[in-house]
């Protein structure tokens, strides 16, 4: 009879155990499902602040070319006003006192 009412509780405390086994296991999960979503929400992140500095290159170098062509022409227009004024003519100060 005592065998009985042993096997009776350990019976009974096999679920208990599952129970808290499974428990913990679902715990785990939840952490790991929690960290995964964390991460990839991360990376979600990350990747529209690349797009955005992708964008941004972009536009500093259409930006870059854009003033490289405008100096060029200021820079031909100071040149062709220099060649026209006789203030920037250079002058050969050996073949006059000759």
């Amino acid at each position: 009879h005592l065998s009985g009412i042993l096997s009776s509780k350990v019976e009974r405390a096999r679920p208990a155990m599952m129970n808290s086994d499974m428990d913990a296991v679902e715990a785990e999960n939840q952490v790991e499902l929690e960290e995964k979503t964390r991460l990839i929400n991360q990376v979600l992140e990350l990747q529209h602040t690349l797009e955005d500095l992708s964008a941004r290159v972009d536009a500093v170098k259409e930006e870059n070319l854009k003033l490289k062509s405008e100096n060029q022409v200021l820079g031909q227009y100071i040149e062709n006003l220099m060649s026209a004024s006789s203030v920037f003519q250079t002058t050969d100060t050996k073949s006059k006192r000759k």
